[in-house]
């Protein structure tokens, strides 16, 4: 069974809310169920460095093996 919460607002945010579920077309009581449910569903992850490891394909790059060589390459050419 639902029950009431109150919270309690400074002006600028209640002006800001109040804004916004009008944009939305929702009540604000239903506009703070659906921010409560997001938060609470969705899982807080932060991404590791493994994460990123392997994203791209540099399609055979040698640019970190060679890196030195090139821009010795690229300072004479000047």
């Amino acid at each position: 069974m639902p029950w009431r919460t109150q919270i309690s607002l400074g002006p600028a945010l209640d002006r800001k809310a109040k804004e916004r579920v009008r944009d939305l077309g929702v009540s604000f009581a239903e506009y703070v169920r659906r921010l409560i449910d997001r938060d609470l569903s969705e899982p807080e992850t932060t991404p590791t460095v493994s994460d990123l490891v392997g994203i791209g394909d540099s399609g055979g790059s040698d640019v970190a093996r060679n890196e030195d060589e090139y821009l010795a390459e690229a300072f004479e050419d000047r």
